[in-house]
């Protein structure tokens, strides 16, 4: 018996279905990679955030309108079905395109070890 294996490097990884049952998946694969936090976010029409990081890493998919992502002296546009990724406190910009735009988004969080402080 052949026993296919697949193996998931984003939480978006096939899909192209944005409803509900797209995001709960998106969701379940966010969990097998080990994110700890997988929500939706939307973003006004013309919002602009200046370069900026975050505590937490990204693995995000765009289901609705556009946004550009400013990486490592980049811009790239992204629309449905863009999928990006930043990682823990690296700095970018983001720009929201004429219709706003709606990102699923899988984080996640630096938890600090024993005795450790987050920074």
């Amino acid at each position: 018996m052949d026993i296919k294996v697949t193996t998931i490097q984003h939480a978006a990884d096939g899909i192209s279905d944005f409803s509900e049952a797209g995001f709960a998946r998106f969701g379940e694969q966010a969990k097998h990679l080990g994110f700890d936090e997988v929500l939706k976010r939307r973003w006004d029409p013309g919002v602009f955030l200046d370069i900026h990081t975050h505590s937490f890493a990204v693995q995000a998919l765009v289901v609705e309108g556009s946004m550009w992502l400013d990486l490592d002296g980049r811009s790239q546009e992204l629309g449905p079905g863009s999928r990006f990724e930043v990682d823990h406190e690296l700095p970018h910009a983001e720009r929201y395109g004429p219709d706003g735009a709606v990102f699923w988004v899988a984080r996640r969080n630096r938890h600090p070890q024993s005795g450790a402080q987050d920074q």
